[in-house]
């Protein structure tokens, strides 16, 4: 299947796309990558995924052929961007799928205005719990990264991609390399780490803006049981929290679904996409924030954390306080 690429200036910023499959009587699908990543991550699953729509896959700003503005690059500006270019596109209704990083933008466009997300796939999803990969929090000293990184952005991400133990080709992984050796990225990366994560784990979170959606639509979470970025216990922390949600469990695969296992991942994402009827979400009368904040509340909890030393938290710290559902 072919892909097709174009660009467009939004809020004074060109933003690059790649797309394929044409637009049916079915909702277009937006595929939103993760930090640091581009287009090219999606390719292994959205022919796939475009045999009967059209699917969108932008290169978030700051990252592969997109422009790399001096922006504040929050979370909410980076849902902003999104929702501004699918206006330009003249798409008002759409399903979502985010990756990562890109899944906690597709949470921040529930808030916007112009647009209705009609279906929201989360992949390995940032926001929806405290855990995160050590390194992203070593990405949070103030200054560093954003002064000092630009010259070791193409080799750290060598360096990730292959750490992460998925099957991610050498190829894409030069492509992605050179993407990221562009001026701006190490701007870019560190100032959207910065807004999402600290010393403590991920500091965004799905339920401190739930209450500012007018209608939360269908959710499905999409997770590898061996991921050591985002990992499992913070998908099922979430499902236990919010009813309804559905949940498909990957079995042996890391963070990179979309790598690892495409064809289950495209095959699953069709038939939550197509399911004409969802549960209805039940959303938790208590406070989730507090719930679901993060248990490290200094650096050196996080030092023996991640060497495996967990310190043993006290029972009022749980992360929810909901029985674990039947998991198939």
């Amino acid at each position: 299947m072919d892909t097709r690429h174009a660009s467009v200036v939004v809020d004074g910023m060109r933003l690059h796309w790649a797309e394929c499959g044409t637009a049916t009587d079915k909702a277009p699908l937006v595929l939103l990558h993760g930090i640091n990543d581009s287009h090219l991550t999606w390719k292994r699953i959205a022919p796939a995924l475009a045999a009967d729509r059209r699917v969108l896959m932008p290169d978030a700003p700051g990252c592969g052929l997109s422009e790399r503005p001096d922006a504040s690059y929050h979370l909410d500006w980076h849902a902003h961007v999104i929702a501004r270019w699918l206006e330009v596109l003249g798409l008002s209704e759409v399903d979502v799928a985010g990756h990562s990083f890109g899944g906690g933008v597709a949470q921040m466009l529930l808030l916007e205005p112009t647009l209705n997300v009609r279906r929201l796939a989360l992949i390995a999803s940032g926001g929806l719990g405290p855990h995160v990969a050590f390194w992203l929090r070593l990405a949070t000293l103030p200054g560093v990264v954003e002064l000092f990184g630009q010259p070791f952005m193409a080799a750290g991400t060598r360096l990730t991609l292959r750490a992460a133990g998925g099957r991610i080709s050498e190829q894409d992984i030069a492509e992605l390399s050179a993407m990221n050796a562009a001026p701006g990225t190490a701007r870019a990366f560190a100032r959207t780490v910065e807004n999402v994560v600290s010393w403590r784990g991920q500091s965004q979170n799905f339920f401190q803006h739930i209450h500012e959606i007018q209608q939360v639509p269908p959710i499905t979470l999409f997770w590898g049981d061996q991921d050591g970025i985002t990992p499992l216990e913070d998908a099922l922390s979430f499902v236990r929290t919010v009813k309804g949600v559905g949940f498909e469990r990957f079995e042996g695969c890391g963070h990179y679904l979309h790598h690892e296992q495409p064809d289950d991942l495209s095959r699953r994402l069709r038939e939550f996409l197509d399911t004409f009827q969802t549960h209805a979400l039940e959303l938790p009368v208590l406070d989730p924030f507090v719930a679901l904040s993060s248990p490290w509340a200094h650096p050196w909890e996080a030092l023996l954390a991640a060497v495996g030393a967990t310190p043993k938290l006290p029972e009022d710290r749980s992360v929810s306080p909901y029985p674990a559902p039947l998991m198939g």
